[in-house]
């Protein structure tokens, strides 16, 4: 296999995997909850669906990182992950701040996969190092 396929085929299946990490954890969620004594408002997500999703994409960057580079991982799991985060958001709001969050998680998605996808690619060269 060329390099080049390699790469390829690294970038799509980093892609299924963050968006299925997306659609597995957030994707399904249905809306606002309204807490009937206090009329307090949240959502859409519950936190254990933000860890959870948050967890998993540490997985695989860390996975990603180890068999290709930060600079093939990082991209793809940021564009990925903002991407079918915007387009849920971006139907169900009328305010327009959708904007601001997509802004947030692509800044949020791209340090967290560059920081462990960089990490498990210096942990794996560390251990082909030569007298190891």
């Amino acid at each position: 296999m060329t390099k080049t396929t390699r790469t390829l085929l690294g970038g799509l299946l980093l892609a299924a995997a963050t968006v299925g990490a997306w659609w597995a954890w957030l994707g399904w969620e249905s809306g606002y909850t309204v807490d009937p004594e206090t009329g307090a408002t949240s959502g859409p997500y519950a936190v254990w669906q933000v860890a959870a999703a948050v967890l998993t994409l540490i997985v695989i960057a860390a996975v990603g990182g180890w068999f290709w580079s930060p600079w093939l991982v990082a991209p793809v799991m940021t564009v990925a992950f903002t991407a079918v985060w915007a387009a849920r958001a971006a139907s169900t709001d009328d305010s327009g701040l959708w904007a601001v969050g997509a802004a947030m998680v692509a800044i949020g998605t791209a340090l967290g996969a560059t920081v462990v996808s960089g990490v498990a690619a210096w942990l794996r060269r560390r251990g082909d190092a030569p007298g190891r």
